[in-house]
């Protein structure tokens, strides 16, 4: 389904004929005209219909994905190089041809542009027509169209940035020396208010420490991993958000976009660092972080048995520990690997490298994409998501792999039943407990129960349909759940898509969504640390005169949210003159806040042109899931005009009377789609 081939091979396909045609400027001009969009299809990332005549003078990259395929998410860092450094003269479009039945909504497709930041437009292609168009055979494929409309190649497969970098400039002096080159930026209005920031951004795995009193969430959409207690009072955030390979303290660690967890001990805790190809061990006495295998660079390790934990490694999803070893779900590689401390070095387990669904001794089998693991002591238990199969492999070094539920790659559906009879679509993980299986069935939004002896497979949570809803059974709703743990008779679930954490009764079938507590703030240290803000708000100007004033904020909630009283109101007002603008800020904390408020600052207004600013961080919850609790942190900027008091430019000012500055703001609700 997917292919790799070597980079000499790469740049012939790439280039075609036209390698060989007279002239090294030939080599960078398309021959055959490229298909126009069809139209009527839904677009993201753009207000409009977008069409190749309108992108004449442009370069364009169409990249054909579907957005759980692993090897479409290992392009993702090309793309964005790419587009970096070519972005006056460069435009990717990413055309959507969904496998699942669940990737072929548009509205998913909006949420994994937002989970992986894919700004560029990208078409919903449900329906295969510009795949057809363009004879596409494997995810990803990628053609390339020269600015006067022609295709001057295509290509499959990962590794694109060298390749593509090369050509792409090749293209801009030719196309420069030709007069048909257009640097004129694409305006494309993309879908401008950014979603107010949730507490948790896609929580990919969940991890209960019964023993601990604590639950671990791999809060992978913020590049960090957020402790909490049973009751939902956040402890500790580990990492700063930052998106890169850095160890150190909490506050300095970083990671991309982690997924599994494993305890090693009450003061170990791997975590599969997928995003940096990395395994990080925390050691949550010390509060430290540090690389145990991988060093943030992807590397196939195809036609290996083993590899220095040093080097690089290949997406690992998730991680188990036993017997003094880690073992490794390596998606990237459809394999499963083990960390071997005692000798600092990775060694495959089981698979073949071949994404296919075949039974036997374990280095001869086939996995495709393994997300998730969970063991009963002598089996590990895998979901193995492309295949939307659950495996299992023996412990012991170079047993079998077989299958319990799954036919195949395209083999898919939601299906009780036993064995061949069942289906799921894409399971992303596995719990254990009591001779049970927990699966998470992400691309069907529910939770099944397998029984590994007899194959049966049956739904047990969830109603089928995406949304957000607590209740019993089929009641339920889940969006996507990609994460479990079970702990004595309670199921834990990272339920992806509706940035939360859900918690199952597994007598009563009860669920009801985790509500996180943060009386500390910890979760917007990294915003305060880095001054990220979510939303930067430039207020006309205003003026007024020099004296003591007041500056008043006045601060409301959306339609249908209210406050989060667990967690604080901070605003922090500066105002400064010239060379001491942002000086002397002053903070209100706002334990309960009732809104509408309005708060009040006291300034001495220097006559002159003034910046003030106002940093409001802000978490309120909707009323209809009171669960679902967002944070927002604005900066308010406002140019003033002070005039000094007694002149006549001070008696026509805006503001009469007491010299003060008023201003009003309110966070935004969450947007169509969440």
């Amino acid at each position: 389904m997917r292919k790799l081939l070597a980079m000499a091979a790469l740049l012939a396909v790439l280039l075609g004929t036209l390698v060989g045609a007279p002239g090294a400027a030939q080599s960078y001009v398309g021959r055959a005209p490229a298909p126009e969009f069809p139209p009527g299809l839904d677009w993201i990332n753009t207000d409009r219909e977008l069409t190749l005549e309108e992108l004449r003078g442009k370069i364009v990259l169409l990249d054909f994905w579907t957005y759980g395929c692993i090897n479409c998410i290992h392009v993702i860092p090309d793309l964005r190089a790419l587009e970096t450094k070519y972005e006056r003269e460069l435009v990717v479009i990413g055309v959507h041809s969904a496998k699942f039945y669940n990737e072929s909504e548009t509205a998913n497709i909006r949420m994994i542009a937002q989970r992986y930041d894919r700004t560029h437009p990208i078409v919903n292609d449900s329906s295969f027509a510009i795949w057809s168009q363009y004879s596409i055979r494997a995810w990803p494929s990628f053609i390339l169209i020269d600015p006067d409309g022609n295709v001057l190649g295509r290509h499959e497969g990962e590794g694109i940035y060298d390749l593509f970098d090369e050509v792409i400039a090749g293209m801009i002096q030719v196309f420069e020396e030709r007069g048909t080159l257009d640097r004129t930026p694409l305006e494309l209005n993309l879908e401008a208010v950014t979603p107010p920031r949730t507490a948790l951004r896609f929580p990919g795995h969940v991890l209960a420490d019964p023993l601990g009193g604590r639950l671990f969430i791999s809060d992978s959409g913020h590049n960090r991993i957020v402790v909490t207690d049973f009751s939902g009072t956040v402890t500790a955030v580990i990492g700063n958000g930052e998106g890169r390979l850095q160890d150190g303290g909490y506050a300095q660690a970083s990671f991309n976009r982690p997924q599994g967890m494993a305890l090693a001990g009450p003061d170990s805790l791997y975590v599969a660092d997928t995003g940096n190809h990395s395994v990080r061990l925390v050691n949550l006495r010390a509060g430290t972080v540090v690389t145990v295998a991988g060093n943030g660079s992807q590397e196939y390790l195809f036609g290996r048995s083993s590899a220095p934990a040093s080097g690089g490694l290949n997406s690992p999803w998730d991680v188990l520990w036993l017997n003094g070893e880690l073992f490794i779900a390596m998606a990237g590689q459809h394999q499963v690997w083990r960390y071997v401390p005692l000798t600092q070095s990775v060694e495959l387990h089981a698979g073949s490298g071949r994404e296919e669904l075949r039974d036997g001794v374990a280095l001869l089998g086939g996995l495709n994409q393994p997300s998730g693991l969970a063991t009963d002591g002598e089996l590990l238990f895998v979901a193995d998501s492309e295949a939307s199969a659950v495996r299992q492999v023996d412990v012991a070094e170079g047993g079998n792999i077989s299958t319990l539920v799954g036919t195949g790659l395209f083999g898919f559906g939601d299906a009780d039943g036993v064995g061949s009879q069942a289906l799921l679509q894409h399971p992303k993980d596995v719990a254990y407990a009591e001779g049970l299986l927990y699966v998470a069935d992400t691309y069907n939004h529910k939770i099944k129960v397998l029984d590994p002896i007899t194959r049966e497979s049956t739904s047990l949570l969830g109603s089928g349909v995406e949304g957000w809803q607590d209740g019993a059974g089929d009641e339920a709703r889940f969006y996507e759940p990609g994460g479990l743990s079970v702990m004595g008779r309670s199921l834990y679930v990272a339920d992806t898509n509706n940035h939360a954490v859900r918690v199952a009764n597994l007598d009563s079938l009860v669920v009801r969504t985790l509500t996180l507590t943060d009386p500390n703030g910890l979760l917007m240290q990294e915003a305060r640390r880095q001054v990220h803000y979510d939303e930067v708000v430039e207020v006309p100007g205003m003026t007024t005169t020099a004296g003591k004033g007041t500056v008043a904020l006045t601060l409301s909630l959306p339609e249908g949210y209210k406050a989060n009283l667990l967690a604080p109101l901070q605003v922090s007002v500066s105002f400064g003159v010239g060379a001491d603008q942002g000086l002397d800020a002053q903070t209100i904390t706002v334990a309960e806040p009732e809104y509408p408020l309005t708060l009040e600052f006291d300034v001495l207004l220097t006559a002159g042109q003034a910046q003030l600013n106002a940093d409001v961080l802000v978490y309120y919850c909707r009323e209809v899931a009171a669960e679902l609790c967002l944070i927002r942190h604005a900066l308010l900027e406002i140019p003033v005009t002070v005039t000094a008091a007694g002149t006549a430019d001070a008696a026509s000012a805006d503001q009469a009377g007491e010299p003060s500055v008023a201003l009003t703001w309110q966070p935004p609700a969450l947007p169509p789609g969440y």
